[in-house]
């Protein structure tokens, strides 16, 4: 098929080269790259033009899902999540297993690869990426849940790369309780429903109408104020963490406490006592505590969301933690006397999935810390920021990577980084 006759719809055979990031596949047609969901690297699939028409070649890619396996990869296997196998349309199958037909051993290296692509390619190169590390259950995991309904009333998850409603019989990355209180919901509103399953095992439900959603973005508030939110409890290295039942917390039962294991062990030994410390973007004060169980004395966490930030200084009232609600490039813009002097301290770094920034990683490198510990949820805003630390004379010397959401492509790496 020449390009001139390619248009959404059109049906390509590709050969699958690579993995790119965001859970997508390589391939090239005539010379153009192409997109594919559903594929794995050395395989030749049947693919379905998605998008616009591009006849005019006015895009430098094109993107495909996968019809059809012609060719298949020996990693290749029934899809964990049978409603999101390639043998269902393609605007059928629901989001969020993208990676749910491969094997697993396969995904977490091409998840490496993935990692290594993107230090290679902007943290200015020489950093090894690590092998990936699981957690051992790598199905039955998501404690978290977003459900949505539609204006017809169908309760699902959204198929692939859309926002159409999608109905399954079953929610196989859910925790057992979390798809039986699924597949049992029916009669509400049009908006989104979260359920959450926390360390006693009871699920709670926490649902938004679109109705409420489209009055608040109009300034309207409609009936009584919300009450405030449920509240419970999730533990980790022996601590309790209160929190909102709908704020933030890890999404896979082992993932809170890989992660603070992995930072007591990048940080072991560089913890002087004497000084100040931070952990930015702290939430509800999980690398706070930490930070204290390496001997830190004196620290502080900043978070932007003042619930968050109440429940950190209560979750750590008994280490002495100031718990500061700003935004962290705020913070770090104060004058001396409102921020932690942290010059030979310890920072812990746990951004959102767009990454600290350069402006948050320049301030952050201005105070002279001994050690970072920067914890990110996405690879190419990692090396991003590390080709930023590494400007400024901080170099990465250890960095640890976990499948911390298994059958997607998502990835959780913690890194070392000093002068």
């Amino acid at each position: 098929m020449s390009e001139s006759d390619a248009s959404e719809g059109a049906l390509l055979d590709l050969d699958v080269t690579a993995i790119a990031h965001g859970g997508v596949f390589i391939a090239r047609h005539e010379g153009r790259v192409v997109f594919v969901s559903d594929a794995i690297p050395g395989e030749r699939v049947r693919a379905r033009l998605s998008g616009p028409s591009d006849a005019a070649g006015t895009r430098s890619f094109w993107r495909a899902e996968t019809v059809e396996v012609l060719e298949a990869s020996p990693d290749r296997r029934p899809h964990v999540w049978p409603e999101a196998d390639v043998a269902r349309a393609p605007e059928q199958r629901p989001g969020g297993a993208d990676l749910g037909h491969i094997e697993i051993g396969r995904q977490r290296a091409l998840k490496r690869q993935v990692l290594q692509e993107a230090l290679d390619r902007f943290a200015g190169g020489g950093v090894e990426a690590p092998e990936v590390e699981g957690t051992g259950a790598d199905e039955n995991w998501r404690t978290r849940v977003t459900l949505h309904i539609d204006g017809e009333g169908r309760i699902g998850p959204f198929a692939a790369r859309s926002h159409r409603v999608v109905p399954v019989a079953a929610h196989v990355l859910a925790r057992p309780a979390i798809d039986a209180a699924a597949r049992g919901l029916h009669g509400l509103p049009e908006g989104r429903i979260e359920l959450i399953e926390p360390a006693d095992g009871e699920v709670r439900r926490v649902l938004r109408p679109e109705a409420e959603r489209i009055a608040r973005g109009r300034g309207v508030r409609r009936g009584p104020r919300r009450p405030a939110p449920e509240m419970i409890v999730e533990h980790v290295a022996g601590r309790s963490f209160a929190l909102d039942a709908d704020g933030f917390w890890q999404i896979h039962p082992a993932a809170a406490g890989m992660l603070d294991g992995a930072v007591a062990d990048l940080l072991q030994g560089r913890v002087d006592p004497s000084a100040a410390h931070l952990d930015l973007y702290g939430g509800v004060g999980l690398f706070a505590a930490t930070l204290a169980r390496l001997g830190a004395r004196r620290i502080t966490t900043v978070e932007s969301a003042p619930r968050a930030t109440r429940h950190a200084a209560a979750n750590l009232r008994d280490l002495g933690v100031q718990a500061v609600t700003a935004r962290v490039d705020r913070y770090l813009k104060a004058e001396d006397g409102d921020r932690a002097d942290v010059a030979g301290g310890a920072i812990v770094l746990d951004p959102p999935r767009s990454g600290a920034g350069r402006a948050v990683v320049e301030d952050v490198a201005a105070l002279d810390p001994a050690a970072i510990a920067y914890v990110a949820c996405d690879p190419v805003a990692l090396a991003r920021d590390l080709a930023t630390f590494r400007a400024l004379g901080f170099e990465p010397r250890r960095l640890r990577a976990f499948d911390l959401f298994p059958h997607s492509h998502h990835l959780e790496t913690v890194a070392l980084l000093t002068r």
